[in-house]
């Protein structure tokens, strides 16, 4: 049986899907397949649906057996191998769910992220004080300061996906309770957090956006969510949706395409990207 990770990380989510295209373009079923490697079914199911980590000989037999060209076969097995290898996240597993995992790789492999957030400043704009104050409130149910600490530096580490050279498209509607839920007993924390967020509003590959109390219900009431899209086109467009003990991850067409059109629907009616600067000015102001 393949080697179990905590989570998949990108690469092998988009390799497990090309095994399963070739699989299907050659004509074969999972059991077939199966034949050839003498395992069970179960075990290229869990490659395609990257539940395991791809391994490489059962990768080669496969391509060979799928008639993949020698040429294409050594630049598979190069991205495999590749993307077998853990990410800069798995040095925080004494804290990060497995299921946060994959969302944390998707997170720094998507080139546009889309979220929405009923409830708090998204974690990619949190200060280290509003982070701590959020964590330190049991939304993550750790006990003691040691883990709260290792979670604040795992989300400042996930930052710095916003300053490298090319960073993804990060786009977010905020709910108007996230700017007058108060997290700390302390002004300042909020204050700093106004600040952090009316700096990133000025950046050309970041949108905010502030679904406000005037405007009344929208269909984006139900729970936070992201959508994140890739460059890959092999990667399908995928939703993570949150709740109290784990997650979800969808990307079948029908399920991805309902949050999208809220999504759309939900920026129309919020806030411009304007407004919004206006929004946080004047709340900062109070501060």
């Amino acid at each position: 049986m393949s080697e179990r990770r905590p989570a998949p990380t990108v690469g092998q989510v988009v390799l497990g899907k090309r095994l399963q295209e070739l699989r299907e373009a050659a004509g074969l079923k999972r059991e077939e397949a199966a034949q050839v490697l003498r395992v069970a079914p179960a075990t290229v199911r869990r490659m395609e649906m990257a539940d395991v980590a791809l391994k490489i000989p059962y990768v080669q037999v496969l391509l060979e057996t799928y008639g993949v060209p020698d040429d294409e076969t050594a630049a598979f097995v190069a991205l495999a191998e590749e993307a077998n290898q853990p990410g800069w996240w798995q040095r925080f597993h004494d804290v990060l769910p497995d299921w946060f995992s994959l969302y944390v790789s998707l997170e720094g492999a998507a080139r546009l992220v889309r979220s929405y957030e009923p409830h708090f400043v998204p974690g990619l704009l949190q200060t280290e004080d509003y982070a701590r104050a959020v964590l330190e409130a049991g939304t993550v149910g750790q006990d003691g300061p040691d883990p709260i600490e290792r979670h604040v530096s795992l989300r400042m580490a996930r930052q710095q996906l916003l300053e490298r050279p090319d960073p993804p498209h990060l786009w977010v509607i905020m709910d108007e309770t996230v700017l007058r839920r108060p997290v700390s007993i302390r002004g300042e924390v909020m204050r700093d957090q106004l600040d952090k967020l009316l700096e990133f509003a000025e950046r050309d590959r970041v949108t905010l956006q502030v679904a406000e109390f005037k405007d009344g219900p929208h269909p984006g009431t139900y729970a936070p969510f992201t959508l994140f899209r890739f460059a890959e086109p092999e990667l399908p467009d995928m939703v993570f949706t949150e709740y109290l003990t784990g997650a979800l991850y969808l990307d079948s067409r029908k399920e991805v395409a309902a949050h999208l059109e809220v999504l759309d629907h939900m920026s129309t009616g919020a806030a411009s990207a304007e407004r919004t600067k206006k929004i946080l000015r004047e709340r900062r102001a109070d501060f």
